[in-house]
């Protein structure tokens, strides 16, 4: 299959996957419909800190936070390799990643994701909205089989 073709094919499957029109690693979330959206700069927002750290893992993998709660995500990245954080659906987490496993080196440039260098630190402002459970990954090819995800739990 061409890669145009591949392309094409994987903008569909996305698209279903988010029941709506979402363009892939552009300015729209990808990764399913996360309970929530970009939180606004200036808002009051609680830190949560997550450790991006070897072998594979996000310390901590599970955070509670209430519905109507904006929260800054500090990253730090603790191993020798990049590592991202795209927060969403984990059906759709999973396809995403088969598709980063097909096309390495994709970058992801979301508002629903981040992506942070070796030894550096990054930030994601996210406004939850409603409650239940939304997921999180490193979708970079071996991470998420690797065990580098988590969950969100919005009551």
């Amino acid at each position: 299959m061409s890669r145009r073709r591949l392309v094409a094919a994987g903008a569909i499957v996305a698209g279903l996957l988010l029941a709506g029109p979402v363009a892939a690693h552009g300015p729209e979330p990808h990764g399913g419909a996360p309970t929530g959206q970009p939180g606004r700069p200036g808002t009051p927002a609680r830190v949560v800190r997550i450790e991006m750290a070897e072998p594979m893992r996000f310390i901590p993998d599970r955070i509670t936070v209430r519905r109507g709660e904006t929260v800054r995500f500090v990253f730090s990245n603790s191993d020798y390799r990049d590592h991202e954080f795209v927060i969403g659906d984990m059906a759709a987490l999973q396809a995403h990643a088969e598709q980063m496993r097909r096309h390495p080196g994709m970058m992801h440039r979301e508002v629903n994701a981040v992506t942070v260098s070796p030894w550096n630190e990054g930030e994601l402002l996210w406004h939850f909205t409603r409650p239940g459970q939304v997921d999180f990954a490193c979708l970079i090819p071996g991470h998420f089989e690797g065990g580098m995800r988590g969950v969100v739990i919005v009551e």
